[in-house]
């Protein structure tokens, strides 16, 4: 794998609120801070056309908010020659939630030689929790 990804690069740039990079994290007005090495926390506003049929937002972006700021955590971590990707991914929903802002913290549990573990809680605006992740994500080596 050739690596043409400088992921350094992108999260310093990310972080600092430049669009373009990330055509997911632009789509959903995702923000990212308190980047540091193995940990990093997101954020995103509970909007009207997020919610399901039971009008409570729909788990799986909630899922897909966990993954990316796990994946963040992870890209801190990463030598030069390194790549990842999400292998496993297992989610525990503890409430719902309709309005407001949700903030996930992400930290990276363990990194090996070939795979990383991180997991990440997302809670409301008012400190409830919502989802529970955890994911494995392989290293992939130049």
């Amino acid at each position: 794998m050739k690596n043409i990804f400088n992921y350094h690069l992108y999260l310093e740039q990310v972080a600092t609120g430049h669009k373009g990079l990330n055509p997911f994290l632009d789509h959903f007005n995702i923000s990212l801070s308190d980047v540091s090495p193995g940990k990093v926390t997101c954020r995103m506003s509970v909007r009207p056309e997020y919610l399901q049929g039971a009008r409570i937002m729909q788990g799986g972006l909630i899922v897909a908010l966990a993954d990316e700021a796990i994946a963040h955590a992870m890209m801190t971590m990463l030598n030069p020659d390194e790549g990842l990707t999400t292998i496993e991914l297992k989610s525990n929903f503890l409430s719902g939630v309709d309005a407001g802002e949700l903030i996930a913290e992400a930290h990276v549990f363990k990194k090996g030689r070939s795979l990383m573990i991180g997991d990440c809680l997302v809670t409301n605006d008012k400190g409830k929790n919502i989802c529970r992740v955890s994911a494995t994500f392989m290293l992939l080596k130049e």
